[in-house]
C-alpha cells in the first residue's frame, strides 16, 4: 500500500498520538508498505527530509497550540496536499488529528475518491471541561462527529470507547488497540544509582506519575493521592515525569516532590523500572499509552477503571482499579498497595507477564489488515517530486 498519514504530532514530541504513530509506521514500514508523512512543520531546523526506507516526509506551516508548549497545528494546505497525492497517489488516507490540516485532508480525500480514515486519539470533547469550557462540550463533540462520519471508519483504541461513540452517533468505529515494547520497558533497566539520586535505598517504595503536569490529566489527584498514601507509608518518594502548565505552582506547593522533567528512550525506560508504584489518574485518555510502558517495567499501577486499565488490569492480580471517577476507591486502592508489601511483590510480575502479551508486532497486524480492507487496488507510482509544501 501506499499510505498518506496526515498528523499534527510525531516524535520527537512526547505524547501518546506521536508514540502510537511511530510504532504504526515502524511496522507498516518493517511489512514493505509506503508511507508519506504530511505534518506541521516542528520549528528551528525541523525540514522534511528525502524518502529513506519507504517513508517521505513533507512538511507544511503551522501554528503553535496555545497551552501545548511544543505541540502546533498544520494549516488547511488542501492545495499542497492534492499536488503531493497527485504525485504519490495514496492507496488510502489515514488521518490522526481533527484539526484544520485534517480536516483539510479528509476533503481531498474525499475530492479525489481516495478512501480516508481517522483516527479518535484524544478526547479533545472531554478537555473543555479542565479548562472552563465544560459548556463547549456538546458543540466539539458535534465537529468531531461531523469530521469522523465522513470517513470511512474511525479507528479507536478500546471497545468501549468504541461502544460509547456509538451511542453518541459516531459511525463504524473500529477497535485497533495498543502495544508497548516489551525489550524497551523492563525491569532490566532499574538502576539503582537513579535510586540514590532519588534519596532513596534500594527497599524504599518509589511513586511514579508520567504524563502532562496539566489539569485534564487530573495532576492534583495524582498530588493528593501520593500525601494520602504517605499517612501509610511516611517514607514513600514520589517522582513526576514530564511538564506541563501545572509544573510551576506544583514545585513551589510540593518542593518535596521529585521533578524529572521530560523523559525518552532508554532514560524514560529507567525511570520506570525504578520506580515501584505507577499514578494514573486521568479520566480523560482514549486509552493511556504510560499504563503499558508502566506494567512491561513490573509496576503495580493504580488508575480508574475505563480505558486501558479496563482493557489489560484484573483488580488485585496485576494491577488496581477504582470505578471511573470515584477518587475515595483510588485514595483507598493507592493506600492499600503502598501498605501491603506482599500485595505489591505479587502484582508486580503479574503485571510484566500480562504486557509481554501485547507486543507492536501482533498490533500491526491487525492494522495492516483492517488498512487493506479499506484501501484502493495498488498502482505503479508516479514520479519523485520535491515535497515542502504551501499553502
Amino acid at each position: 500500500m501506499r499510505i498518506a498519514l496526515i498528523t499534527e504530532t510525531w516524535p520527537p514530541e512526547i505524547n501518546g498520538v506521536a508514540n502510537t504513530l511511530r510504532h504504526w509506521a515502524g511496522g507498516l514500514l518493517e511489512r514493505g508498505h509506503r508511507i508519506q508523512l504530511t505534518r506541521p512543520s516542528q520549528g528551528g531546523q525541523d525540514r522534511s527530509r528525502p524518502e529513506a526506507g519507504g517513508l517521505e516526509e513533507c512538511l507544511v506551516p503551522g501554528l503553535p497550540i496555545p497551552g501545548y508548549r511544543g505541540l502546533r497545528f498544520g494549516l488547511p494546505v488542501a492545495r499542497a496536499l492534492h499536488r503531493q497525492w497527485a504525485r504519490f497517489r495514496p492507496t488510502i488516507v489515514y488521518i490522526a488529528t481533527e484539526g484544520p490540516l485534517g480536516a483539510a485532508a479528509l476533503r481531498v480525500a474525499r475530492r479525489l475518491g481516495i478512501p480516508a480514515i481517522t483516527g479518535f486519539h484524544t478526547r479533545f470533547d472531554f478537555y473543555s471541561r479542565h479548562y472552563r469550557l465544560g459548556w463547549l462540550e456538546p458543540v466539539i463533540r458535534a465537529v468531531l462527529r461531523r469530521f469522523h462520519n465522513r470517513s470511512s471508519s474511525t479507528l479507536v483504541p478500546t471497545r468501549e470507547l468504541a461502544l460509547k461513540l456509538g451511542q453518541q452517533g459516531f459511525n463504524n468505529a473500529k477497535v485497533i488497540s495498543r502495544g508497548v515494547n516489551t525489550q524497551l520497558f523492563g525491569p532490566h533497566r532499574r538502576d539503582l544509582e537513579l535510586r540514590r539520586e532519588w534519596g532513596v535505598d534500594a527497599e524504599t517504595p518509589v511513586v511514579l506519575y508520567v504524563g502532562r503536569l496539566a489539569p485534564e490529566k487530573n495532576i492534583a489527584l495524582a498530588v493528593s493521592t501520593y500525601r494520602h498514601m504517605q499517612t501509610h507509608a511516611p517514607s514513600l518518594r514520589f517522582v513526576l515525569v514530564g511538564h506541563g502548565p501545572h509544573e510551576m505552582a506544583l514545585r513551589r506547593d510540593h518542593p518535596d516532590l521529585i521533578f524529572a522533567g521530560p523523559r525518552v528512550g532508554e532514560d524514560l525506560a529507567r525511570h520506570y523500572a525504578s520506580s515501584d508504584i505507577f499514578l494514573f489518574p486521568s479520566i480523560s485518555e482514549t486509552f493511556g499509552n504510560v499504563v503499558l510502558e508502566a506494567m512491561a517495567s513490573g509496576l503495580a499501577v493504580v488508575g480508574f477503571d475505563y480505558a486501558a486499565g479496563r482493557e489489560h488490569i484484573e483488580s488485585g492480580i496485576n494491577g488496581l482499579l477504582a470505578p471511573l471517577g470515584e477518587e475515595t476507591a483510588f485514595y483507598a486502592q493507592a493506600a492499600h498497595i503502598a501498605s501491603d508489601s506482599a500485595l505489591l511483590e505479587r502484582i508486580r510480575p503479574a503485571a510484566r507477564h500480562t504486557a509481554e502479551t501485547l507486543d507492536w508486532s501482533h498490533i500491526t497486524d491487525q492494522l495492516e489488515a483492517l488498512l487493506y480492507e479499506y484501501a484502493l487496488p495498488d498502482g505503479s507510482p508516479s514520479p519523485e517530486e520535491d515535497c515542502h509544501a504551501t499553502a
